[in-house]
């Protein structure tokens, strides 16, 4: 488990190419690897990824085919940036959301424009994840744990300030960019949990959301 809160930003430092996955070397910045072990989950980008091989200042890990297609590291290259953050500790203080390191697909950058000293970016998400992204609600982009301060269909925004993107990839950032989303964890158990019985039913059997809500008496 992960909280979004980036502790450093790493640099791709080699790619080994396999039949359908792929390992990468990543050089860790600033992470810190004197409490870092083989086995150990670090998050890249948002994805939960297990330490395979490390030395003092970097680290391997795997990609496996499912990871490459459902993540934007698909088309990464020597030199890539990725947000390093390892798996919470039960002593740590839980400055972001509950992140699991899942992704859930990949967003487009379609905006980006300055409002004051910050800077403001429209992202545009997978249609099938529209329904779990809400307005002041939590979204983790590349890792980050962040607040949606507008949605628009399936895109939605973002009003990041100068300190965030200093210490993320979000600096490298441009509009068609591509972005590992994951949505809310607790908005996928309610939806789960809204199914009831019908969770035990195959999915052509099973009642639609907007079917369920509006029997809880959520729509008019």
């Amino acid at each position: 488990m992960f909280t979004g809160i980036v502790a450093a930003v790493g640099k791709v430092t080699a790619i080994q190419n396999n039949e359908k996955d792929m390992t990468i070397t990543v050089h860790a910045g600033d992470l810190g690897m004197n409490d870092v072990k083989l086995g150990d989950s670090i998050a890249n980008n948002g994805v939960c990824l297990t330490v395979t091989h490390l030395t003092t200042d970097s680290f391997n890990v795997d990609l496996s085919y499912e990871t490459l297609k459902l993540s934007a590291f698909s088309g990464i290259q020597p030199g890539f940036l990725v947000n390093l953050e390892k798996a919470m500790q039960m002593n740590d203080r839980f400055g972001g959301h509950i992140v699991s390191g899942h992704v859930d697909g990949v967003g487009e950058i379609t905006a980006i424009s300055p409002l004051g000293n910050a800077v403001e970016y429209w992202i545009k998400a997978p249609t099938n994840l529209a329904k779990y992204i809400a307005k002041k609600g939590s979204i983790t982009v590349d890792g980050i744990s962040l607040t949606t301060n507008d949605v628009d269909g399936a895109s939605f925004k973002l009003t990041i300030i100068p300190h965030t993107i200093s210490q993320t990839t979000m600096q490298q950032y441009s509009v068609g960019s591509k972005v590992n989303l994951e949505v809310d964890v607790i908005a996928r158990y309610l939806e789960r949990l809204m199914l009831g019985e019908q969770a035990a039913k195959p999915n052509d059997k099973q009642k639609s959301t907007m079917e369920l809500l509006a029997k809880s008496g959520f729509m008019g």
